[in-house]
This record gives C-alpha cells, sequence and structure tokens, in this order.
C-alpha cells in the first residue's frame, strides 16, 4: 500500500513540478534558485501528507495554494536577508524584445509586496477566481478585489509607458 501512494506521489510531482516552478519564479520575481527551493519544499509538504491530499478534488490546486503559503511564510521570516538584485542571469534564446519585456516585467514585479505578488500570481498567472484567490489568502473576496485593483495600479505606475514599447505588434 506504501508503495503505491509512493509511486502516486511521484506522478504526480513529475506532472505538477514545472507549473510549480513557472508560478514559483512568478513569486520571486525571477529568482529561479529561490524558486526551486519553495517548489521542493511544496512538494516535501505534499510528500508528507500524501495519503489524505490524495483524496482530495483537486490536488494540483491544492498544490500550489501550499507553494503560496510557502512563499509567504518565507517572506515573513526575520532572518531572510537576501536582497533582489538589478541584474539577472542570461536566459534561453528568446527573442531580445521577449527578453526585455520579462526582465522588465519581472523588475516592477519585484518591486510589489509579497501580498501584491501573491494577489496578481493567482489572479492572473494562474487565472483563478476572486474567491478561489480570497480562499488561499485566508482573506474576503473584497480585499482580494481592492488588493488586485491596487497592485495592477502600482504596476502601472512602475511600468509607465515603457510596456507598450516592448511588446510586439
Amino acid at each position: 500500500m506504501k508503495r503505491r501512494h509512493e509511486e502516486e506521489f511521484m506522478a504526480f510531482a513529475a506532472a505538477r513540478t514545472t507549473p510549480l516552478f513557472r508560478s514559483a519564479c512568478v513569486l520571486t520575481s525571477g529568482d529561479a534558485h529561490l524558486a526551486e527551493d519553495l517548489v521542493q519544499d511544496t512538494l516535501g509538504r505534499m510528500y508528507a501528507n500524501w495519503r489524505k491530499i490524495a483524496q482530495v478534488d483537486d490536488p494540483a490546486a491544492y498544490t500550489h495554494t501550499v507553494l503560496v503559503r510557502t512563499y509567504l511564510s518565507y517572506r515573513r521570516r526575520r532572518s531572510n536577508s537576501e536582497q533582489p538584485t538589478d541584474t539577472l542571469p542570461d536566459s534561453g534564446a528568446a527573442p531580445e524584445h521577449d527578453a526585455t519585456l520579462r526582465v522588465t516585467l519581472l523588475d516592477a514585479l519585484g518591486r510589489l509586496s509579497a501580498r501584491d505578488r501573491a494577489v496578481l500570481l493567482l489572479r492572473y498567472w494562474e487565472d483563478r477566481s476572486v474567491e478561489q484567490t480570497a480562499a488561499i489568502l485566508q482573506v474576503r473576496p473584497g480585499a482580494v478585489r481592492n488588493q488586485s485593483m491596487r497592485a495592477l495600479a502600482r504596476i502601472r505606475d512602475l511600468l509607465g509607458h515603457d510596456l507598450s514599447e516592448l511588446v510586439s505588434p
């Protein structure tokens, strides 16, 4: 029985690692190392409770909830002394305008608070409803709507008109 649960978890983890990593990269403003740590921590928590989690209606959604909460916990820790830098490592062979757009967006996201980034990730990157986002963040739906509106306004202020120059027609 234990072996079957381990095999189920391994298949689940293999299927969910890439989407989790992408979401974690958005949360961490492109810090791939921290994103990897968050994904590993999330999967470790999932493994420890897999028998219960496997019975949940949507284990993938639950995993993303664990990822966001793990990220928010990390940001709250006082021992967190890492500071983002202006330089990002070279990315793959993406076209230059896409790389510039990505760096610009990640830089702007990096200037937002952890909570604002989490709301934007859940609402617009993962395309979750206001109610789902509220449940994950343990706040009321009205708070999610307000925070989404304010975070979007802040990111628009940060980006200014620069974004329109970077987006290809």
